[in-house]
């Protein structure tokens, strides 16, 4: 197309390419972090960034991984006619192994306009809360690294603590509204999400808010509501989070939600199928 400007003649081009699309596989053990063994195997980081965000629900990624748990991924990739990769797709199958139990998740498509995962059994792997409400790529990566004396749940400290360098953006683990957004004594700069199904989130020790974070306002699970800060009484920059249920802090390490969507009936067989073509693709061993 043409267009005048000035009296001069500017022409514009657009070149359309058809691109191939393969699947690539990635294997990979664990020796400090996701993030970094991914990285080593030469998984594209946005790929390892949606692996560690499907797996949030489920996963918490400062306690569950351990030295020597794996991964496998395979992802869709793009490249042109002369072979030259242009961009990654989505990832058709993620599994971690934890404990020596795989946890398995494959791509199924939906109304969604986001690719959504589920279990073997056909169970969505989202859920109504997020187990790792921090962004889990930026977490400590070295095992048994902490920079916080209480971990964990206690009677006298009744949530769990992420450790995490200053600034790391804090996500809201479901979707709901805003309570509380201010200093709130030794909790420092303070959030609480009013969540359905009688369920609150409490984020603690927050350097700062993030835009329009105010109370009314509602939220979508995993949009950013605060930075990792040290406010109030603590010993270094970490993500103080809680749960309540009908009001009482309950252990969200042993929270058990509900999966949200079931594939059943025709939609089970063919994700059966889906499963079963997947199972049988090789998974690259690039150690």
């Amino acid at each position: 197309s043409a267009a005048k400007l000035n009296n001069k003649l500017f022409f514009h081009y657009e070149e359309i390419k058809n691109l191939n699309k393969t699947n690539k596989s990635s294997f990979g053990i664990i020796d400090s972090s996701l993030f970094l063994a991914s990285k080593n195997s030469g998984v594209p980081i946005k790929i390892t960034m949606e692996m560690i965000r499907i797996f949030s629900w489920d996963i918490d990624f400062q306690r569950d991984i351990k030295p020597n748990d794996k991964f496998e991924v395979i992802y869709e990739s793009f490249f042109d006619e002369n072979g030259k990769h242009i961009k990654d797709g989505k990832i058709l199958y993620a599994a971690l192994n934890i404990k020596n139990k795989w946890n398995k998740l494959y791509f199924f498509p939906t109304k969604s306009k986001y690719p959504e995962y589920f279990n073997s059994k056909g169970e969505s792997a989202k859920k109504a809360l997020l187990k790792t409400p921090v962004d889990g790529a930026r977490l400590s990566s070295r095992f048994g690294k902490r920079k916080h004396p209480i971990l964990g749940y206690t009677r006298m400290h009744r949530g769990i603590d992420f450790a995490a360098p200053y600034g790391t953006p804090v996500m809201a683990a479901g979707n709901g509204t805003i309570e509380k957004a201010s200093r709130n004594g030794g909790y420092g700069k303070y959030v609480r999400i009013r969540h359905k199904n009688n369920y609150k989130t409490a984020y603690a020790h927050l350097k700062s808010y993030a835009r329009n974070i105010r109370p009314g306002k509602r939220v979508k699970q995993g949009q950013i509501i605060g930075y990792i800060g040290s406010t109030g009484v603590s010993t270094g920059p970490h993500l103080h989070y809680e749960v309540l249920m009908k009001g009482r802090q309950v252990n969200p390490l042993s929270l058990k939600l509900p999966t949200g969507k079931k594939l059943v009936g025709k939609t089970y067989n063919n994700f059966s199928r889906q499963v079963e073509k997947i199972n049988q693709i090789q998974i690259v061993k690039n150690m």
